[in-house]
């Protein structure tokens, strides 16, 4: 399954249930924020993690994610380009390779 049609099933999903009066861009950032919280407690006191349960708690921040995208009218594949674009120009190979330094810290 390509990534338009799982775009699909999950503005299916929403519309089936009619949840998407509810999916307002302030309401799926909150939604966004929590399960991105939940997918951390996965990692919470330990390395160890149980992959299925985050697994499952990343789908569910892409699943919103898909949702504030359709909702606010972006391109995800766009904007996950251009934004790749500016931070090549923010983070050259040639001074970012092997740093976790920020791109105003490189020399």
């Amino acid at each position: 399954m390509d990534f338009e049609e799982v775009k699909k099933e999950v503005l299916k999903f929403t519309k089936d249930r009619d949840w998407d009066q509810f999916h307002t861009p302030e309401n799926l950032a909150k939604s966004i924020s929590i399960e991105a919280a939940e997918l951390l407690e996965c990692f919470q006191w330990s390395p160890e993690y149980d992959k299925k349960a985050a697994t499952e708690e990343l789908a569910d921040i892409m699943n919103y994610c898909i949702l504030m995208a359709d909702k606010m009218g972006v391109n995800i594949e766009d904007a996950i380009m251009d934004k790749i674009q500016k931070n090549a120009a923010k983070y050259p190979v040639e001074k970012s390779y092997g740093s976790s330094k920020k791109y105003t810290e490189l020399t």
